[in-house]
């Protein structure tokens, strides 16, 4: 396994199989509730999302005989706290056949927390077009919701504190699977002499 950049910091919560099992659940229930996989998308939010959404795609593809679409969806312009992170750059928005009109969208994130992502996501989605449905999957629920926002698919209910961190390493974008939580580092202030 490679080598955790965060040290072995926190404790772990989901290993490779628990993501894996948690993705094949949430594939299951998507299948469940849409009664199969036609005019389905499912779209990640940048960055972890996109891989997610990919592998449950993949998932409901082992089940159906059928893949379907998944892409991306950039909410960096629609975010409430663009001016507290300005340096953040805009995503690559990729969404399959260009529209989402009269489809249902699973909108795939990584961890649900305050709600204000996926907020702006529904906001970034409604430039898209009119879908029949928008659902939600997470890998993580951690609670703290700022705003009415519950999703429909989860892989791990997760309570936290504030003061904890969440931390989603993907084998896609971290050359391994695996979920920790920690507490947050709060740097310190070096006095000047």
């Amino acid at each position: 396994m490679p080598t955790n950049p965060e040290g072995d910091r926190g404790r772990a919560v989901l290993d490779a199989q628990d993501i894996n099992r948690a993705l094949t659940r949430i594939a299951h229930e998507i299948l469940e509730r849409n009664r199969g996989a036609e005019d389905l998308i499912l779209l990640g939010l940048p960055t972890r999302g996109v891989p997610l959404a990919r592998r449950i795609a993949e998932r409901i593809g082992e089940v159906e005989g059928h893949v379907p679409d998944s892409g991306s969806l950039d909410v960096t312009l629609y975010r409430d706290d663009l001016r507290q992170h300005p340096t953040r750059g805009p995503q690559r928005t990729d969404i399959p056949g260009g529209a989402v009109d009269g489809k249902t969208v699973v909108l795939v994130d990584d961890v649900l927390y305050s709600g204000r992502t996926i907020r702006a996501a529904l906001d970034a989605l409604a430039d898209h077009g009119r879908p029949a449905a928008v659902r939600l999957a997470v890998l993580v629920d951690r609670g703290h919701r700022e705003l009415p926002i519950r999703a429909d698919h989860v892989g791990k209910n997760l309570p936290s504190a504030r003061t904890e961190r969440v931390m989603v390493r993907l084998e896609e974008s971290d050359g391994y699977d695996e979920v920790r939580i920690a507490d947050q580092v709060v740097p310190t202030t070096e006095a000047r002499a």
